[in-house]
């Protein structure tokens, strides 16, 4: 795990890497511009680990690493994550060693990630660069919840209200250097792109 400043260090000059944050509230389409930003640069992404069952056409170790409660707490107990959370009723988090081997090869990695995590990322990466991926509208937020089809009235609401608390989070956060509206996604992951490339 990072000593306190070892993060910094090991992004900081020499050819190491950079470490982008992109977060953004459910409906905002984070994961879409992200999957085909990376598609158009070098840039790598670090694979989350989770405790929610594992879809049909996910892959263990590509999509997720996909663990039982036991195994994600001994990892807790451990100190292997970067970040982690629960997030209704499941955890997420972050394996540190594969984000500082990438960096330590120089390479530019982003973490997609939720911002109660990215806020325990930044006190660790004082370096890291935050990236808010935003939908145009709080309509359209509950608009594209709705039209995932995978969600009860209920739990939309639950998404919508934590997606607007996001969002003031992210807003008072100055690690979150940049903004995208995600209203054109061609346009957005143009932006995107541009962004990991600097």
């Amino acid at each position: 795990m990072f000593a306190v400043g070892e993060a910094d260090t090991v992004m900081s000059g020499n050819g190491k890497g950079k470490l982008f944050v992109v977060s953004g509230p459910s409906g905002s389409g984070k994961s879409t511009l992200c999957r085909e930003a990376i598609k158009r640069t070098n840039v790598k992404v670090s694979v989350s680990a989770t405790t929610r069952g594992q879809g049909k056409n996910e892959v263990d170790g590509r999509d997720y690493y996909f663990l039982s409660r036991a195994e994600f707490e001994a990892k807790i107990a451990a100190d292997e994550f970067l970040e982690y959370a629960e997030v209704f009723g499941n955890y997420y988090g972050t394996p540190a060693e594969p984000v500082k081997e990438m960096l330590g090869q120089g390479q530019t990695v982003i973490l997609e990630i939720d911002v109660q995590g990215a806020t325990q990322v930044f006190e660790k990466f004082g370096a890291a660069m935050g990236i808010l991926v935003l939908a145009p509208s709080a309509e359209e937020i509950k608009k594209r919840l709705a039209g995932r089809g995978r969600d009860d009235e209920e739990t939309i609401q639950k998404r919508l209200a934590k997606a607007l608390w996001e969002i003031e989070q992210a807003k008072n956060n100055k690690h979150y250097r940049y903004t995208i509206v995600n209203d054109d996604v061609e346009r957005a992951i143009d932006e995107m792109v541009t962004i990991f490339n600097k």
